[in-house]
């Protein structure tokens, strides 16, 4: 009778260490990522993973079950750790990004493949496998793991308490000051003195105000006042293909070189356009009711001004109109757009009206209607990302695209000079097509909204005047928002500035509204702090915006 074999001595828990395995090329890959710029990085849900993965478990077989089970949690978390847009924002655009066209979606999967990190990760890979021959890896991994939580906790630790925002008490809306930069915190970028400053900004922007006259003096000169709102149009775009310097911008009597657009989707920047009468709100505030007072075309329908809206779309994708409608109070019918031809096709399959023929029909109808006074909203999209020409499936070339339009915008302005008509050009940008990405976003995705996005080209021109243009636009260098458009507007209501001999170009433009960088989608905030951008996202800390 055989004498039986004694059995594998019975592993206890301590003694169950089995390390991070592949784990590591995980952890590295992000290390590496993050050294970069690229990761929003968690540390401490980065280490709470790395333990769970460490945790001792005697029996070999659940070890290797729960290396499998971890893999859809270790997604989820470099998901979560990169600057990708959150659940909350992917729900909020589901229903809008449904009605983009096959093409568009495939195009926009491809500008997520980065072909350069791919050959990176896979260098990384090779390394790892090298190395891992002779070397322990997990003990550096976990070591920078834990280096990477202390030097989070350590540097807010030592920085200074914050500083308590100064609350003002509300008072009534006084006519509005030449900047709103009067701020209280002005302490170390904690994350409670950049959400104290943010929180001041708000209660600042919510007490000002222009304020229009309750009624024009009995020799007001009528005009037209016309605002031309274009889609993805930023200074940052138009370096990109040449054309900053185009000789457009030098036709303008004004040109505001440091705007803020304060968000990058279409719907919130044309209602923020639409509400340039006070100061800026919050996003959640944008669709919340407002005084009658902070509506523009309101403000100027109360002083006999005919509101007209006209647009080269049709509006309907992502309920642009209604948007306008319920939260822009504009009300006014949708210029005829019968029989305008079209070279474009946008990028969710709807025709793009030719902005020429547009510009034609509008000068066309001003002048059927003799001397009223008018105040037209144009909004254009030819410039969006994915719109093609009619008869191609591939985007169409932004430069070719930009080039047309400022082209068709050069041809408006020779009209309106040659008409007589004593018309106010305003060309304000919605935001920018974000032609160049960055460490946070891809091109042309505009979840958030960094300062290549807002930063966009404004420019006000008056047509008819008796008095000389300068030679050369006068440029305000000022950080500026909608509010300075308002305030403009207002100077020029009486349309004194078309029959005055002489023109104070500069005294026009002096000690308009200022407004400091700030700008919100529905889950990222950006802001200039101390002269230094920060993101929060979703409601969670600030971090620096990687450069």
């Amino acid at each position: 009778m055989k004498a039986s074999q004694p059995s594998a001595p019975r592993l206890r828990v301590w003694q169950s260490w089995r390390g991070l395995g592949a784990w590591n090329y995980y952890f590295l890959l992000k290390f590496v990522l993050l050294w970069q710029g690229y990761l929003n990085f968690d540390a401490l849900s980065n280490l709470i993973f790395a333990a769970v993965l460490l945790f001792p478990l005697p029996s070999l077989r659940v070890h290797r079950w729960r290396q499998w089970i971890a893999l859809p949690f270790g997604l989820a978390l470099l998901y979560h750790d990169t600057w990708l847009p959150g659940w909350r924002s992917i729900v909020s655009q589901g229903a809008d990004v449904t009605g983009f066209s096959m093409g568009y979606l495939l195009e926009l999967a491809d500008r997520f493949i980065n072909w350069q990190w791919i050959g990176v990760g896979f260098a990384l890979l090779v390394g790892y496998l090298f190395v891992s021959q002779w070397i322990r890896l997990t003990t550096f991994t976990v070591a920078a793991l834990l280096w990477v939580n202390l030097s989070f906790l350590v540097t807010p630790f030592f920085a200074s308490k914050p500083v308590t925002a100064a609350v003002q008490p509300t008072v009534t809306a006084q006519p509005v000051a030449a900047s709103g930069t009067d701020n209280k915190v002005n302490g170390p970028p904690t994350d409670a003195n950049l959400s104290a400053y943010l929180e001041q900004f708000y209660q600042n922007e919510s007490r000002r105000t222009v304020r229009f006259p309750d009624a024009l003096p009995a020799d007001a000169q009528p005009f037209d006042l016309l605002v031309i709102n274009i889609c993805s149009l930023a200074w940052a775009d138009l370096d990109a293909v040449n054309l900053s310097t185009s000789p457009l911008w030098s036709r303008f009597d004004y040109v505001f070189s440091n705007f803020n657009s304060a968000t990058a989707y279409s719907g919130p920047a044309s209602i923020r356009l639409l509400r340039a009468s006070c100061g800026q709100p919050s996003h959640h505030n944008l669709y919340q009711s407002a005084g009658q007072q902070c509506y523009l075309f309101d403000d100027l329908a109360r002083l006999g001004f005919t509101s007209q809206l006209a647009m080269d779309h049709t509006g309907e994708f992502g309920n642009y109109i209604g948007n306008l409608r319920d939260d822009a109070d504009m009300k006014s019918p949708l210029m005829s757009q019968a029989g305008l031809g079209h070279e474009l096709t946008s990028f969710d399959g709807s025709p793009i009206f030719n902005d020429g023929q547009l510009f034609t029909r509008w000068l066309e109808n001003q002048e059927k209607a003799g001397t009223a006074r008018t105040a037209t909203f144009f909004n254009l999209i030819p410039l969006h990302d994915g719109n093609r020409y009619v008869g191609s499936n591939k985007s169409a070339d932004y430069r070719s695209r930009a080039t047309t339009l400022l082209n068709n915008l050069n041809t408006f302005m020779d009209q309106l000079e040659k008409s007589g008509r004593k018309v106010m050009l305003v060309v304000v940008p919605e935001h920018g097509a974000a032609l160049v990405g960055d460490k946070m976003q891809i091109s042309g995705l505009r979840d958030i909204p960094s300062p290549g996005i807002t930063h966009i080209p404004v420019g006000v021109k008056f047509f008819g005047m008796q008095a000389p243009h300068s030679a050369s636009p006068m440029k305000i260098d000022a950080p500026s928002s909608y509010l300075a458009i308002a305030e403009m507007v207002s100077r020029a209501v009486d349309g004194k500035v078309f029959t005055s001999p002489s023109m104070d170009w500069k005294t026009f433009s002096a000690n308009l509204p200022q407004t400091p960088l700030v700008s919100e989608n529905e889950n990222a905030v950006v802001m200039e702090y101390q002269g230094k951008v920060y993101i929060r996202l979703n409601g969670g800390g600030w971090v620096p915006y990687p450069s």
